[in-house]
């Protein structure tokens, strides 16, 4: 199954998603970040990597916006939900290790940075219609920002961990040409008069292949429990 931490990182969503999309996405971020800040007071627990900790409650909160991204069909066949509540959990975990592993490497986003990436996310709506997201979904705009801010932590490291994973060659233009289309091109051909198109498709294939062995090394060397008994009163309430 695909990462979507790597896919947002990758692709882009349409002016017109990219609100619901942003804010599921970092509706994740928020409560780990959240149950960071609480980690003391913690005495139940669904999701623990290091010390780090993550409440049912916080789960709960993230999976009903999450919904959204799915159809009233899904949500109202029992296997489909325990699909999407699998899904989810999936993700928690991996947020939770790569935020682990941000604070290892001590890589921080500065303001400067979260303006900028607050200003380019906004540019797209009409005035007003921003904020109208937000409070249609309960999200105050400072909370807002705070998960935009460990989302660009997240950006970051998966940058940093995975950007010598993803070069792309004019070796691997040309056999994508050859494999795909059948086409044997000369090994002179410049890599930016080949259409763009496939070497998205090829960025887009490396990063999901490197992300997924490197988030599975992070896995082993970060302890990582789910409490069982807490998942099971979520999936069989």
């Amino acid at each position: 199954m695909t990462s979507e931490y790597v896919m947002l990182h990758i692709v882009k969503s349409q002016p017109k998603r990219r609100g619901f999309l942003l804010l599921a996405s970092l509706v994740i971020v928020a409560v780990v970040a959240c149950s960071e800040a609480n980690q003391a007071e913690e005495t139940v627990f669904l999701i623990r990597v290091q010390e780090s900790v993550l409440s049912p409650l916080a789960f709960k909160k993230a999976f009903e916006i999450k919904k959204g991204a799915y159809s009233h069909n899904e949500m109202t066949d029992p296997a489909a939900l325990k699909e999407a509540q699998f899904r989810l959990l999936n993700q928690l975990v991996e947020e939770m290790i790569i935020v682990q592993r941000a604070q290892e490497l001590n890589i921080k986003v500065s303001p400067s940075e979260l303006e900028a990436a607050e200003a380019e996310i906004i540019k797209d709506y009409p005035k007003g219609a921003f904020e109208q997201v937000l409070l249609e979904n309960a999200v105050s705009y400072q909370n807002w920002k705070e998960r935009l801010k460990v989302r660009l932590v997240v950006e970051k490291v998966i940058e940093q961990e995975l950007k010598d994973s993803i070069h792309i060659s004019t070796k691997d233009i040309l056999d994508y040409y050859a494999s795909h289309y059948g086409v044997d091109l000369d090994f002179d051909v410049k890599p930016n008069d080949i259409n763009s198109v496939i070497v998205k498709r090829l960025r887009r294939e490396k990063a999901e292949n490197a992300y997924r062995a490197w988030i599975e090394r992070l896995r082993k060397k970060y302890t990582v429990e789910i409490n069982k008994a807490e998942w099971e009163k979520i999936i069989n309430p």
